[in-house]
């Protein structure tokens, strides 16, 4: 299902890097790459549910040093540290703590499930003057689809408690959208964030930067359950997510998550879609 970053750090130093060496011809006396470059090289060169990446980073490095050795024809240890991996392996691909992240309105993260582990979904909605159409681009599936309608249909329902009225949605369009669109996405368990990003749009309502969820919802707003909880989890963890929505019928999974992440993460169960727009609001 995925790895945490300490199962990641035991993994390295008890398989990957001694590989690596004895693969790329490697003594013990020559490379040394220390914790923290190998914690930066998961969060800013890595970022995946497994370890195939990670392994492909410590060869290149591997790579490097031997060459090195081979130029400068004398033998002495290479220490590889935070400050000198960008001379190994380059700039890093992800921004692992140096983005500051801004409460957006109309921007969410929702939780997905892949073949190869859990992955941070962006959901977007915006609006603008129309005729009270709904729009939906990102490469969905029908059961996605559906979840944006129903979702539109609850916004509409309870949009009073928010201070819009029905005359708004006739003058509006609201456009939602999945970015990455080549890559296919289906399934209910967006439903809850399909409702947040439409309520924000319409509302002119700031969402936190910092929180996740995952949850089918029904037209009467009840929150249903949902899987792959540590594989979502771990995802969340990863993109530096703090909080998390999930259903209260997940309650009984959140034990089998791995202690680093329910000490990680603040995890927020959910009946209803009511009690998931005070927690992401801004």
């Amino acid at each position: 299902p995925g790895y945490t970053e300490q199962e990641k750090l035991s993994i390295a130093s008890k398989y990957l890097i001694p590989s690596s060496y004895k693969k790329n011809g490697v003594k013990k006396n020559e490379l040394n790459i220390s914790q923290g470059a190998m914690l930066d090289i998961i969060r800013r060169y890595s970022k995946e549910a497994g370890v195939r990446d990670l392994d492909r980073q410590i060869d290149k490095i591997a790579r490097k040093v031997i060459r090195e050795h081979v130029h400068s024809k004398q033998m002495k240890t290479v220490t590889v540290t935070k400050q000198s991996l960008k001379k190994y392996l380059g700039v890093p691909r992800y921004d692992y703590g140096v983005v500051k992240k801004q409460d957006k309105i109309g921007v969410i993260r929702g939780l997905a499930w892949t073949s190869v582990g859990g992955e941070l979904l962006t959901l977007e909605a915006l609006t603008y003057p129309g005729k009270g159409e709904i729009i939906y681009t990102g490469s969905l599936g029908n059961v996605m689809k559906e979840s944006i309608t129903t979702a539109y249909s609850i916004v509409k329902s309870k949009a009073s408690e928010y201070r819009v009225g029905q005359d708004a949605f006739k003058k509006i369009d609201v456009h939602v959208h999945v970015p990455e669109g080549a890559t296919p996405k289906d399934g209910p368990s967006a439903g809850i964030g399909m409702c947040v990003v439409v309520l924000s749009a319409v509302a002119k309502l700031p969402i936190r930067a910092d929180v996740a969820l995952t949850g089918e919802v029904t037209l009467g707003g009840e929150v249903l359950a949902i899987g792959g909880l540590k594989e979502k989890c771990l995802a969340a963890l990863r993109g530096e997510i703090t909080t998390v929505i999930i259903p209260k019928d997940n309650q009984k999974d959140i034990m089998e998550l791995p202690s680093e992440v329910r000490k990680g993460l603040k995890i927020h169960t959910v009946s209803n879609i009511n009690q998931v727009f005070p927690l992401v609001f801004a």
